[in-house]
C-alpha cells in the first residue's frame, strides 16, 4: 500500500498519513511532484532482463521521455543479499538535491522517499506500480530499509545519471526509517 505522511520539519512525531492514491497524488501534485501508477504491457518474469522490463513499460516511458526530454533509462535492483547494501543505504539516507529530476518507477519492492519542502517533510512510501518524479533541486533523501528488495526503472535528462549535492543536514536521522514507517502503518 502506498502512503504519504506530511510532518512539520521540526516535529517528526506529528505526521498526518494518507493511503488513498488520489489524495496522495493531489497532495504531492501541489508541491510539483508527479505520482502515478503504471501497469506493464505484458506479464513479466521475476528474472526479466532490462530490455524486457523496459519493453513492458514502453508506452509510459515514451510518454515521460516526450514530456521531460529524458535522455537515458535504465533498470536497477537491490536485494537483501547484496554485499554493499549498507553502504548504498547510508549514501541515499543523507539529505541531498539533484540538478536533474529523480524519477523512479517501482517494478517490484518498495522504498521510502522523504521530501523536505519549505517547513514540511513529505514521507512517501512507494511500492510496486508506483512512479514518483521528484523535481530538480528538491531537497530529499531515500530509505531502502535494512534489507532492501526493489527493482526500479530510472529516467534521466542528463547523461551523468544520479549525481547528488549533499546538504550536510542530519534531518533524516529524526524521521522514521523505512522499516519503522512500515511497522507504524500496520
Amino acid at each position: 500500500m502506498s502512503a504519504l505522511t506530511v510532518y512539520p520539519d521540526n516535529q517528526p512525531q506529528l505526521g498526518e498519513t494518507a493511503t488513498d492514491f488520489s489524495a496522495i497524488q493531489a497532495r504531492l501534485g501541489a508541491i510539483g511532484v508527479q505520482f502515478e501508477r503504471w501497469t506493464a504491457n505484458c506479464e513479466l518474469a521475476a528474472d526479466a532482463d532490462q530490455n524486457t522490463v523496459l519493453a513492458a513499460y514502453s508506452d509510459s516511458i515514451e510518454r515521460l521521455k516526450q514530456q521531460y526530454a529524458f535522455q537515458s533509462v535504465d533498470v536497477i535492483s537491490l536485494n537483501p543479499d547484496h554485499p554493499d547494501k549498507a553502504v548504498f543505504r547510508q549514501k541515499f539516507l543523507s539529505e541531498h538535491i539533484h540538478a536533474d529530476f529523480e524519477v523512479r518507477f517501482f517494478i517490484e519492492g518498495r522504498g521510502l522517499f522523504y521530501l523536505h519542502v519549505a517547513d514540511k517533510v513529505y514521507g512517501i512510501l512507494c511500492e510496486q506500480g508506483d512512479l514518483i518524479s521528484v523535481p530538480a533541486n528538491t531537497t530529499h533523501w531515500f530509505d531502502m530499509g535494512e534489507n532492501p528488495r526493489f527493482k526500479c526503472i530510472r529516467l534521466f535528462t542528463t547523461p551523468d545519471g544520479w549525481v547528488a549535492d549533499f546538504t550536510g543536514s542530519d534531518i533524516a536521522k529524526s524521521f522514521p526509517t523505512l522499516d519503522q514507517y512500515v511497522a507504524e502503518l500496520s
